[in-house]
């Protein structure tokens, strides 16, 4: 054979070798028995994820855990303790609380008010719910709740001031001067405060402690002031006596007392009322025991005032 007739046989075969190659890879199971350098990444055939970089998968399953755990706690109604937590971590927890003006108010009703739980952040901190609880309490008129950042929380509290006390049979309570209700947890501390007795009477208090200013001396004896039909006041003295002021021109009524009990030291005679009701004289009502002695007596006892028998 010339070199011809070889070259023509060598041609032969490597054309019959390609052809049962390719015939073995289309006759073969996919998958199996394609060689590796004919195979492709399933990926790769799906258009845009061809285009995506080098670890977006790990960076998608993060986002989801991220927006599934995140879900989980708003859902299961931790939103605010998580956030709170992190503010707090972040350097955003309530750290310190500054009170001012407080006297009457106790400190554990501030805080009870304030509602401030372990890990709570100044940011998430609720000042105006605060502030209306702080005005709920009895003693406080005015509340102010104020952040100051990163840390503290400043309270300031302005109270109502204890004016009189005031007695409606068996219920006893402290009031303003403009007769509103303070609380009715009164102990000894509150005991200089003018008694004022019936219901009326703690709309009228400033006018009868108006009259008694002007009478100091006289004030530090007076026990309770008792309202009478609405109209005018009795006085009730330490001692026991009562005494009848008019409706009008209380200030010269206590004024004409203070005189008489100066010269002749009447407020400490045996006596259990005196009447200034009438402008022409005073009269008084003598204790039964002293109301005997008048009666032994012959001659009457001098006193330019009119005796009226206790009945």
């Amino acid at each position: 054979m010339d070199g011809r007739g070889r070259k023509l046989l060598s041609i032969g075969r490597k054309n019959k070798r390609e052809t049962l190659t390719q015939l073995e890879a289309d006759l073969a199971p996919r998958g199996r028995g394609v060689a590796r350098l004919y195979r492709q990444p399933v990926w790769r055939a799906a258009g845009v994820l061809a285009e995506c970089p080098r670890g977006a998968g790990t960076l998608a399953s993060a986002a989801f855990l991220t927006l599934a755990l995140g879900y989980g706690i708003v859902l299961g109604g931790h939103g605010k303790v998580v956030t709170n937590a992190l503010l707090s971590a972040s350097g955003f927890g309530i750290e310190a609380i500054k009170m001012s003006g407080q006297s009457e108010t106790d400190t554990f009703q501030i805080l009870e008010a304030l509602e401030i739980q372990e890990g709570s952040s100044l940011v998430l901190f609720d000042a105006d719910g605060a502030r209306a609880r702080l005005n709920d309490i009895p003693w406080i008129r005015q509340a102010s709740v104020m952040k100051l950042y990163p840390g503290t929380l400043q309270v300031s509290v302005e109270e109502k001031v204890p004016y009189a006390l005031w007695q409606r049979g068996d219920h006893l309570s402290i009031i303003t001067d403009t007769g509103e209700v303070i609380t009715d947890q009164v102990d000894g501390r509150y005991a200089n405060l003018l008694l004022v007795l019936n219901h009326g009477a703690q709309h009228k208090v400033q006018e009868i402690q108006a009259a008694l200013d002007t009478v100091p001396g006289l004030r530090s004896r007076v026990r309770a002031a008792e309202l009478i039909g609405d109209r005018r006041w009795d006085l009730v003295l330490e001692n026991g006596i009562t005494v009848r002021l008019p409706e009008e021109q209380m200030d010269m009524a206590l004024a004409e007392l203070t005189r008489m009990d100066a010269e002749s030291g009447l407020l400490t005679r045996d006596i259990t009322m005196v009447d200034l009701r009438l402008n022409d004289r005073v009269v008084v009502k003598l204790t039964p025991d002293a109301m005997e002695r008048q009666k032994s007596m012959k001659n009457g006892t001098g006193v330019m005032v009119k005796l009226e028998r206790d009945t």
